[in-house]
């Protein structure tokens, strides 16, 4: 393999953990971003709704009862927003109502509120990632 073939093969290699590395700071503003909006939505009854908002950056675990799904790790280029805990386990029920109370959503007007601008952060972020690691202008 020619210096040239080498030299173009470490830089394709390095571009996936490079541009990782760049979104994530954009990931985690997004994830602190809309778990925001979703507070700034949530009813307040008693607070314990916001307050069991959480986000999970890469390589963490989000709480045990959160909504959706219970506990789990994020991926590393992934960031999650969670809703409940221990004591909050009506978070859906919430958000989409029951026969008895009104839907009173916060997480998906908070998501649709926020879709843009984070994919264009993120877009910003992987091509500025590109650009410095490939050397265009």
């Amino acid at each position: 393999m020619s210096r040239q073939s080498e030299r173009l093969a470490q830089r394709m290699a390095a571009i996936p953990k490079a541009v990782k590395d760049a979104v994530k700071p954009a990931l985690i503003k997004s994830g602190d971003e809309l778990a925001a909006s979703a507070r700034s939505l949530a009813p307040e009854d008693t607070g314990a709704l916001r307050n069991s908002i959480a986000v999970t950056q890469p390589g963490q675990a989000t709480p045990p009862y959160s909504q959706p799904g219970g506990s789990r790790v994020a991926g590393e280029t992934e960031v999650l927003i969670t809703v409940g805990d221990t004591q909050v386990r009506y978070a859906h029920l919430v958000e989409y109502g029951t026969k008895q109370a009104h839907a009173q959503p916060y997480f998906w007007p908070a998501f649709r509120l926020n879709r843009k601008r984070i994919q264009n952060r993120l877009k910003r972020a992987v091509a500025k990632s590109v650009r410095e690691n490939w050397g265009a202008s």
